[in-house]
């Protein structure tokens, strides 16, 4: 039976060194992915299994042109180079291996913040319409 507890602060600091090590190995390195070049990308957040064999790594492309879903398989394919070099960063026992998932969390603040400005929705919430 899996439970759903939250994460140990070990858990959460190696998920915090990871992000700021592999944050800076992207921004530092001249990755040759096609998906990649020109591309800035944010690293948001790191969840480290409770082994800390396996790191999630979510991230999303700055930019509005940019597209999401072709930078994570960018990263995909890239991620035993990242790995290499992280593992030459961190002073960790085993170097996790680093699983790439695409970072929503701005684009569900975008739709939240444009569903409360609607002039219906103030209304209700007690605001004056605009």
């Amino acid at each position: 039976m899996a439970r759903n507890r939250p994460p140990s602060q070990r858990q959460l600091k190696a998920g915090e060194v990871i992000r700021r090590a592999l944050a800076d190995i992207i921004n530092r390195e001249d990755l040759r992915d096609p998906a990649l070049k020109g591309v800035s990308v944010t690293i948001a957040e790191v969840r480290a299994a409770p082994d800390l064999k396996i790191a999630t790594v979510f991230a999303a492309p700055l930019g509005p042109d940019a597209d999401g879903e072709a930078v994570i398989a960018g990263l995909k394919r890239c991620s035993r180079f990242l790995r290499g070099r992280l593992g030459r960063e961190l002073d960790m026992k085993n170097t996790p291996r680093l699983v790439f998932r695409l970072d929503t969390t701005f684009e569900v603040a975008d739709d939240m913040a444009r569903l409360l400005a609607q002039p219906d929705v103030v209304r209700d919430l007690g605001g004056e319409e605009e």
